[in-house]
């Protein structure tokens, strides 16, 4: 493999590790966003503050829905460089081209639903919703 192409593969790496870092970080900002609420709410008694929860708790849900998108199009990206792929497009030396990769696993609500992201957040909002419901109705 050539330098120039060993390169582009280090840049593209570079870039993926960020993105891997960002939807790491998103997830303990999430935790301890919730967990804040909650304990404010334990302190005053005040409801609205489990609900205000579910708020921040589903849009950390989108932004890392959209850092694994982006970061899913770079690994897209580095197998066409790496020649890995099964359907290469046509890149540029050193180009980092993102926007080529929209179909399948690179669509958001692909990357919304998956495993990887729907198994935090998605219990995460239904218990503070639950907790919501139940103190409300119930308690």
């Amino acid at each position: 493999m050539d330098q120039d192409k060993v390169k582009h593969l280090e840049f593209i790496q570079a870039v993926i590790t960020r993105m891997n870092t960002n939807s790491f970080q998103i997830k303990g900002w999430c935790i301890t966003i919730a967990s804040a609420l909650l304990a404010l709410y334990a302190s005053t008694k005040n409801e609205l503050f489990i609900l205000i929860s579910v708020a921040p708790t589903f849009i950390f849900w989108l932004l890392d829905s959209y850092y694994l998108m982006q970061e899913r199009k770079f690994r897209g990206l580095y197998k066409d460089v790496a020649g890995i792929s099964t359907e290469p497009k046509e890149l540029k030396s050193y180009e980092m081209r993102p926007d080529l990769y929209i179909k399948g696993d690179y669509n958001f609500f692909n990357v919304f639903k998956s495993p990887t992201i729907a198994t935090l957040y998605f219990p995460l909002c239904l218990i503070l919703g639950g907790i919501y419901f139940y103190l409300k109705h119930c308690g």
